[in-house]
């Protein structure tokens, strides 16, 4: 099993009602892909940090093997989230994937 784990700040100049709605979207979206990506077999997202973070997005999710997190990269329902959502309003992203 592969953790694929990643953490993103959003955009300075959104508002946090914009970080709110925007939150609210990008975890339905990436959640919603459990039972849609071949191979993903846990996902969880935070979008309530406290106040001590400095991200303001924490995605975890278990990926049966490394060609299930390839697959997953590319995969168009994760793309559309990534692409439609993401990207565009996150200013930093760091990620971490280690075997468990």
């Amino acid at each position: 099993m592969i953790k694929h784990v990643i953490l993103w700040q959003f955009k300075d100049e959104l508002t946090d009602a914009e970080k709110a709605d925007l939150g609210a979207q990008i975890k339905k979206g990436l959640e919603d892909l459990k039972g849609v990506v071949p191979g993903l077999t846990d996902i969880h997202v935070c979008v309530s940090p406290l106040p001590s973070s400095n991200a303001d997005i924490l995605l975890d999710s278990t990926v049966t093997d490394e060609e299930a997190l390839k697959g997953y990269a590319v995969h168009p329902a994760h793309v559309a989230v990534k692409d439609g959502l993401i990207v565009p309003n996150t200013k930093l992203r760091v990620c971490m994937d280690y075997e468990v």
